[in-house]
């Protein structure tokens, strides 16, 4: 009790600030955040969206959303590789083709040991599946196991991995697609610390290079001829799609915040007073607020919308990622000089926010299927 009222403990929210307390080393040194997710595990949101039988909760989008725009305050890569894990094990669990023994063991080790799980499919010559193509990584099958040949790129999260679901293809004389779960550190499998990018330095979505590894047959979960594949899964594309949104508009919140702060403590000697107390500086902070209600809009009521389409779910993770952008910019514009400082939380914003535009579905294509959409072509 403090002054006579009930002080409600915020266990997310400690986190939040935990992670906020590391993130800029984090950024700065391009280092995984170990101690995050060994957090997160302890706080039990690891394994949220696995199986009940498993020990999870199968939670919904919109509490996963919700989730993840909060971590995303403190830390948007470590917030990147909880949705990642959150939409990788909800789909093992939701496909009626993923083997039973697989949506235990991956469900199982993530809530008991907190393991990590990322799905591998981006490769330097195919580029993302989801503009087409097959993958160059191959799966050789032996008496004794598959061989795994190929390289993946922007692997997020590579080094704290415990499962990679690998995009690939047989090498048989009608190839057949699909994942091969294998486990880290198996023989073969090594990560190239190629992550150097401008944001999300802590992600760590390195290289990770296959030669000849061994995976056991029954770890293949889902291998199939292309032209039995059907379209995209609506259901999985909402969850990677409206993820991002919330993740995004995270950051933006974060922004957001040191703007007010900053805003309020800003006493400039010609002024007197606050800058929070200028009529422009609370104009703006306005349309801040607007672009972020907007967002969180958007995001809830999309993410309880079982029947919402894909070209819907792209437009909203479209629309989010450029509001978040420009709440970060405006945050940028207003603070000046301030702003671009390495020691400055929004400059690390904006290289972070920018990243926004780079998940699938890419601005084009999101706006060229709705435009289809609303045009009736094909």
């Amino acid at each position: 009790m403090m002054d006579g009222l009930l002080v409600r403990a915020d266990p997310l929210g400690d986190l939040v600030r935990d992670f906020a307390s590391r993130a800029a080393a984090h950024d700065r040194d391009g280092s995984f955040p170990h101690e995050n997710f060994a957090a997160l595990h302890e706080a039990g949101m690891l394994g949220l969206t696995a199986r009940r039988e498993d020990g999870g909760e199968e939670i919904g989008l919109e509490r996963a959303c919700a989730l993840v725009g909060r971590v995303a305050e403190g830390c948007p890569a470590t917030a990147l590789v909880l949705a990642m894990q959150l939409i990788q094990i909800r789909g093992l669990v939701a496909d009626a083709q993923v083997p039973e023994h697989i949506k235990a063991l991956v469900g199982r080790e993530a809530v008991e040991r907190g393991a990590l799980v990322n799905a591998l499919r981006v490769e330097p010559e195919l580029g993302t599946p989801a503009r087409g193509g097959l993958p160059g990584t191959v799966a050789r099958r032996t008496p004794e196991g598959w061989r795994v040949s190929g390289r993946k790129i922007y692997s997020t999260g590579a080094p704290g991995l415990r499962w990679m679901l690998v995009w690939l293809r047989t090498d048989e004389e009608r190839p057949r697609t699909g994942f091969l779960l294998v486990r880290a550190g198996t023989p073969g499998v090594r990560i190239e610390e190629s992550w150097d990018q401008a944001g999300l330095r802590a992600s760590c979505s390195h290289d990770v290079v296959f030669e000849d590894a061994l995976v056991p047959l029954e770890q293949a979960v889902d291998l199939r001829l292309p032209e039995e594949r059907g379209g995209p899964n609506a259901q999985h594309g909402a969850w990677n799609t409206l993820l991002i949104a919330a993740l995004y508009t995270g950051v933006a919140r974060a922004a957001r915040d040191w703007l007010v702060g900053f805003l309020k403590a800003r006493v400039p000697a010609n002024l007197g007073r606050p800058l929070a107390t200028l009529p422009r500086m609370q104009e703006a902070v306005g349309r801040i607020e607007a672009l972020l209600l907007t967002n969180d809009r958007l995001v809830a009521s999309g993410a309880r919308d079982a029947g919402l389409e894909a070209a819907e779910a792209g437009l909203i993770k479209t629309v989010a990622a450029e509001n978040a952008i420009a709440v970060v910019q405006e945050a940028v514009a207003l603070c000046g000089n301030h702003a671009l400082a390495r020691s400055n939380p929004l400059e690390r914003h904006l290289r972070d926010v920018l990243c926004a535009r780079i998940h699938t579905p890419q601005p084009d294509s999101a706006y060229g299927a709705a435009g289809r959409r609303a045009l009736g072509a094909n």
